[in-house]
């Protein structure tokens, strides 16, 4: 495994980050795996050196946060050993401040979070999304206060429009607040719409970027193979399994095909490559998928091989946000 920091930061984390949303209660998604399931997953991705795990309040209803929790103490023999960070904004309970990024809200939610997960801090606290009710002077304070209090060493955000981000940036600066050091926004070969302003923004200001979906829901490993449960039900999925996304996950396969590894490898080795990108996320409901993300951290691809992946391409409306 190897490791980088996190955007500006002295903050080192391991190349791959392993997302915990897969991990949870089925009463949420029926595709998730419960905590007996997931902790060989999670032990395998520890052996091999990820120590960068990323979950959200919202996950299974906060039993993600729980699992996560638990499964990093009985593996890690020491709080410093790994890089935890979690999320907030979308509702966690019936109420109209259950959700969103208020100051009430994200005070509430990260002592909520902190119990869940059994810690004292979370090494990274993101926003999962903007909120357009909140005035972004309220969360940037309310986030530099959370921060303050010890209870997240750093902020991030998650998709949004990278002027929207530029704002944030401006508003925390001109008021010495906490500025976020790390995006996640949805980044892959199939939808690589954040290539145009906000990876080019991250990079010129020294945030890291830390892509969510990086295997397109699947579609980039598994090409025009037949869908999995979770994809069946996910509507991202549909929106990314159109003819033009299958003619890049063939590039992806014939790519993998000559070199003998899974299309998975190549996926993420194409992420790896970005100079914006510090560890994409992946998801793992099978050890072989850690085994194949952490090898993708070696696999180099040349030149004419990433203009074959990228050739296909074609742009696509804005997903996520």
């Amino acid at each position: 495994m190897d490791y980088g920091r996190l955007g500006g930061t002295g903050l080192q984390v391991s190349r791959i980050c392993l997302g915990m949303m897969t991990y949870g209660s089925a009463a949420w998604r029926d595709w998730v795996l419960d905590e007996e399931a997931a902790g060989p997953i999670v032990r395998r991705a520890a052996e091999l050196g990820i120590t960068f795990f990323d979950t959200a309040d919202m996950y299974s209803d906060g039993v993600s946060e729980e699992i996560t929790g638990r499964l990093l103490r009985s593996i890690f023999a020491n709080r410093d050993d790994y890089v935890l960070a979690s999320k907030v904004f979308f509702p966690t309970g019936p109420g109209p401040n259950d959700r969103g990024l208020s100051r009430k809200h994200i005070m509430a939610a990260i002592d909520a979070s902190l119990r869940r997960l059994g810690t004292d801090h979370v090494d990274l606290y993101q926003i999962h999304r903007w909120d357009h009710g909140t005035p972004i002077e309220e969360t940037m304070e309310a986030l530099h206060d959370v921060v303050r209090a010890g209870k997240a060493r750093y902020i991030g955000a998650s998709s949004m429009y990278a002027w929207q981000f530029a704002k944030a940036q401006h508003v925390a600066e001109r008021h010495g607040w906490t500025r976020f050091v790390s995006m996640q926004p949805q980044y892959n070969l199939a939808y690589r719409e954040d290539e145009r302003e906000m990876l080019p923004f991250c990079l010129d200001s020294g945030v890291g970027v830390i892509p969510w979906s990086p295997l397109a829901k699947g579609v980039l490993a598994r090409g025009r193979a037949a869908e999995t449960r979770r994809a069946q039900r996910d509507p991202l999925v549909a929106r990314l399994s159109q003819e033009e996304d299958f003619l890049v996950a063939d590039a992806v396969a014939e790519v993998a095909a000559a070199r003998a590894v899974p299309a998975a490898q190549v996926a993420l080795a194409w992420l790896l490559a970005k100079p914006a990108v510090t560890a994409p996320i992946i998801g793992a409901s099978k050890e072989r998928h850690i085994d194949d993300a952490v090898a993708a951290v070696d696999l180099k691809l040349t030149e004419d091989e990433i203009a074959r992946l990228e050739a296909p391409y074609r742009p696509h409306a804005v997903i996520g946000y």
